[in-house]
């Protein structure tokens, strides 16, 4: 299954003195994009931490290939790399909304812990998460 990509308007807050997107905001992106993959998949971070579970970002990185200003759109992709019950990896590309040009792409790899910071298998503790997660993954 593809996700609706999430799209993100440039505030003009994000722009340097050069009017360009700071570098910093594409991984902010990355993470809206994430928060709404989740959401897609009926598993959104609300719901996680309301079942007493937390998904850490353990590693994040993100290639720069075009600029980005205020006030154009991107459409932020992700996919589901990876997932073993325990860990996942994303994939993403952020692209101009009307040009569809690549102005990035990145990674990120996450966990899911519980409240004391020790790590669940969805697999054991939540199997219909697990196969939602499961059912999400698309190799690259």
């Amino acid at each position: 299954m593809q996700f609706v990509p999430y799209r993100h308007k440039v505030q003009y807050y994000e722009t340097d003195t050069m009017k360009i997107v700071h570098h910093s905001n594409y991984v902010r992106w990355m993470e809206e994009a994430r928060v709404d993959m989740l959401e897609q998949m009926g598993i959104g971070y609300d719901v996680m931490e309301q079942e007493g579970i937390l998904s850490p970002v353990l590693s994040v990185s993100c290639t720069y290939k075009a600029m980005t200003r205020f006030p154009e759109t991107v459409e932020i992709s992700v996919r589901l790399v990876r997932y073993t019950g325990v860990k996942f990896d994303l994939a993403y590309e952020i692209r101009g909304a009307k040009e569809r040009d690549l102005r990035s792409f990145g990674e990120s790899a996450h966990c899911f812990i519980d409240q004391s910071g020790k790590p669940i298998s969805l697999k054991k503790k939540f199997p219909v998460w697990d196969e939602i997660f499961r059912s999400h993954t698309q190799a690259p």
